[in-house]
């Protein structure tokens, strides 16, 4: 295979629990963005190499295994400005600061290239760093589909060299608000326990001490109900669904969430009850401090009024 295009390379060792695992599904449980069929497909094309040979689907890891897959770049015409009621909270000729709705989904991923956030963003700002390529113009950080809340964009790329450092000096203050299930009694607390793949189910992250990065989270009760408390999260570090994994950790796990929640006969939310409030950042050109605040969205408004009643 020859490829002329920059392309984006990924390597592995295979740990102890994953020796037997296809080769196709190691590689898409390591990327929630990546389908099984478009690894098979980069596996057919061979983009993926095993110990520097390339491999079939079935082919079944061993550990110590070292895997390398070449992800080709996305073709230019994949993602097309729509036009979209985006809240813009704040904007210059460097960032911008959105509000971003539950249920929007931030970037494009293989097989889905339209109705993003980003699709959005391609519209209203013409302008967009591209330092993460094509699928992902401008995006510094990104917060799930089903968090509503604060996001900074970077309209060029020394404002996205900028912020992302900031995120990788954990100096960007994050501040989240989240309905979970339980009464916490304490009034405050830290979460100082690291994140890695869960190793009973690859697809979940989870509290682990092996092939894990350090991850704290601090949070404060703002209110409580009958079997639910409303807590304020900061983040110090900005691991993947660090909040959930974290509030699951220490019995508390956030309402809705379909992936580390439980099911509750009371409260039918389709997807985890958690905002992104407040985010403060040094403006990577002026060097001014900004700071924004995001008040809770219509939903958990009416849950807490809601609980207030019970």
């Amino acid at each position: 295979m020859n490829d002329t295009a920059v392309f984006e390379r990924f390597d592995w060792t295979v740990e102890t629990e994953d020796k037997g695992e296809r080769i196709d599904k190691f590689i898409t449980l390591q990327n929630e963005e990546w389908t099984r069929s478009q690894v098979q497909a980069w596996v057919k094309e061979d983009r993926v190499t095993v110990n520097g040979e390339p491999v079939k689907n079935n082919y079944k890891v061993h550990q110590d295994d070292e895997i390398t897959l070449r992800v080709p770049p996305p073709r230019e015409l994949e993602i097309k400005p729509e036009p979209m009621d985006l809240e813009i909270v704040y904007e210059d000729a460097d960032v911008v600061v959105v509000n971003k709705p539950r249920g929007l989904v931030v970037h494009p991923a293989p097989g889905h290239y339209s109705g993003t956030l980003v699709n959005g963003l391609m519209h209203h700002c013409k302008d967009l760093s591209g330092i993460n390529g094509v699928l992902r113009p401008g995006i510094v950080h990104r917060i799930d589909k089903d968090t509503s809340g604060l996001l900074m964009i970077a309209k060029n790329d020394k404002a996205h060299l900028g912020l992302s450092e900031q995120l990788k000096n954990h100096t960007v203050n994050r501040k989240y608000v989240a309905l979970v299930h339980g009464v916490i009694q304490h009034e405050m607390g830290t979460i100082d326990a690291p994140i890695g793949r869960n190793p009973k189910n690859r697809q979940e992250m989870a509290v682990v001490f092996e092939n894990s990065k350090n991850a704290v989270t601090h949070f404060l009760v703002m209110e409580r109900f009958k079997d639910y408390s409303l807590v304020e999260l900061k983040l110090e570090t900005g691991r993947t669904h660090q909040i959930r994994v974290h509030m699951k950790y220490i019995g508390y796990p956030l309402v809705g969430d379909p992936k580390y929640g439980k099911k509750d006969p009371l409260i039918d939310l389709d997807g985890q009850a958690l905002h992104a409030k407040t985010l403060g950042f040094v403006h990577p050109r002026t060097g001014e401090y900004l700071e924004f605040e995001a008040p809770l969205p219509p939903e958990l408004v009416e849950l807490t009024d809601f609980l207030r009643k019970l």
